[in-house]
């Protein structure tokens, strides 16, 4: 345990040595199906192999019984040394191509001893497509969708609810089809509940849209205008896209509050939300990277993945503020392109009317209504810019924020297991000095201080490697589900550009006639 706790913290261990890897194998004779007993520390069954080799050397020495152990696993002995140098690129992490080899072992056979691994980074899901192959496995069929948004109350009491509906085949739910009412609150405590307990393990959770003082407080006095019925919308569907990747995330969905979250009729109040959206939630994550930023022991990241795609994450997140800003001044211009618009419709109709030639009047006219429909046209692409693009960029900006968290947490978790590494030590020296000193009426609990400390390096470095495992994974998923979403927006984006560019050209080709009569 001693050794355990002066090490360095590498998250994902380097390569273990071929050499290692043979003397296991050499091993395993007629016994070799004892090794997996227990799978929990592959470095002490290792040490305790030579008490084996003293109990039956014949069998560790002898050429005929180690090529028949080799031929009763299903692989020839000629074969060996290819079969370790499968199994060792197998245990790397550094080449992603790794994952996609078959083992050489038949399916009646036990498995050899080299097939075994403990390594946290030999868990982890090596490429992309390992991690698609993962995700079919887990496929399941649920449909979620926030419809009717409805005001209720009067005042500055009120709020609007929203329909969730839900239509699923899995066994976890009471029925197949169900919906229930929620406000925006509802889905802010679902989110708090989520982040308490998943966080800390590395799990990127899905934030929630931000809040609007204005556009809700527009809603509660009753003015009805064009902006706000804008805001309900737009409110609706960043919420329907938030509980979409909410249930699509299998570790998620498996959590008893989403359940009910879908289910219940009734929820209990959710309080204090103020923090977790918008403004605030940013601020929170940035207040947590402050944090982590001011640690006294300072995190020496010996794994480059994670030291660059933090950097990755960083700088893509900067990208996307740039462009949101860029999409906003394009919708902004496009609604005062439909302004103008509408204004020279107007003037155009009013020349027309004041004309004495009738070809010329009818042209004009015509002019007009074609301008009127292409204000219209403006207005679609305007709402297109918005809802597809903006919106999409907003949702990844606070996702990309959510995944910083994640990272922290790693940090956390690092610098948890240090301070307990330096307790540790520190306890030792103590019960050094009480044995120098000669008072064994301390030195018992001195010593079951120094065993729970040890317990506690044991279980924070334990942690800290499945927090590492888990947010490898999480990023990997997450790129995965980003190109797909950035990919079936940018085409639904393309192809409303395209049916309003058809359009227009439909609008002045039908004008043209109109404009050659013209006497």
């Amino acid at each position: 345990m001693a050794a355990s706790s002066d090490r360095n913290p590498p998250p994902f261990p380097a390569e273990e040595p071929e050499t290692g890897v043979c003397d296991m194998a050499d091993g395993d004779s007629d016994e070799g199906e004892d090794i997996f007993v227990s799978n929990i520390n592959p470095v002490s069954r290792r040490v305790s192999q030579p008490d084996r080799a003293s109990e039956e050397p014949q069998d560790l020495f002898n050429e005929e019984e180690t090529s028949t152990a080799a031929k009763s696993n299903g692989v020839h002995s000629d074969d060996d040394n290819d079969l370790f140098a499968e199994a060792h690129v197998e245990l790397s992490t550094d080449k992603p191509g790794s994952s996609a080899r078959k083992e050489p072992f038949t399916s009646s056979g036990p498995r050899p001893a080299t097939s075994f691994t403990q390594s946290p980074a030999a868990m982890q899901p090596a490429s992309l497509e390992q991690l698609e192959e993962e995700e079919a496995r887990d496929s399941f069929d649920l449909d979620v969708a926030v419809t009717n948004p409805e005001k209720v109350g009067d005042g500055m009491n009120a709020y609007v609810a929203y329909k969730v509906s839900t239509r699923t085949s899995l066994p976890m739910f009471r029925s197949k089809t169900f919906f229930v009412k929620r406000r925006f609150s509802d889905f802010l405590g679902l989110y708090e509940k989520l982040s308490v307990k998943q966080s800390l393990h590395g799990c990127i959770i899905p934030p929630p849209p931000e809040k609007s003082v204005v556009g809700m407080t527009k809603v509660k006095v009753g003015m009805d205008d064009p902006s706000s019925a804008e805001f309900v919308e737009r409110r609706r569907a960043a919420l329907e896209r938030y509980l979409q990747r909410v249930v699509a995330h299998p570790s998620l969905l498996q959590d008893p509050d989403v359940r009910e979250f879908l289910e219940k009729e009734e929820l209990p109040r959710a309080v204090n939300t103020q923090a977790l959206s918008g403004a605030g939630f940013l601020k929170m994550i940035n207040k947590a990277s402050d944090a982590v930023n001011k640690m006294t022991i300072k995190m020496n990241e010996s794994d480059t993945w994670f030291e660059d795609k933090f950097q990755e994450v960083e700088s893509e997140e900067q990208q996307l503020r740039k462009l949101h800003a860029l999409i906003d001044s394009l919708v902004n211009h496009r609604k005062e392109l439909c302004g103008n618009t509408a204004v020279f419709a107007k003037s155009m109709a009013m020349l027309g009317n004041s004309e004495d030639n009738t070809a010329l009047s009818r042209a004009l006219s015509q002019l007009a209504e074609v301008e009127d429909k292409m204000e219209q046209l403006h207005q679609e692409q305007a709402a297109s810019d918005f809802f597809i693009l903006a919106e999409l960029l907003a949702d990844y900006i606070r996702l990309l924020g959510a995944v910083r968290g994640s990272f922290d947490q790693r940090v956390r978790a690092w610098q948890r297991w240090q301070e307990a590494q330096s307790t540790l030590q520190k306890k030792r020296e103590a019960e050094a000095k009480l044995l120098w000193a000669n008072k064994p009426d301390k030195l018992q609990q001195a010593k079951e201080e120094i065993n729970e400390w040890e317990a506690r390096v044991t279980q924070y470095e334990r942690d800290f490697d499945r927090v590492g495992m888990t947010l490898r994974k999480e990023v990997l998923r997450f790129e995965k589900e980003k190109a797909k979403d950035f990919k079936s927006q940018i085409i639904k984006y393309l192809e409303s550009m395209l049916q309003s560019q058809q359009r227009l050209i439909k609008f002045w080709e039908a004008f043209l006639p109109e404009a050659k009569a013209i006497a």
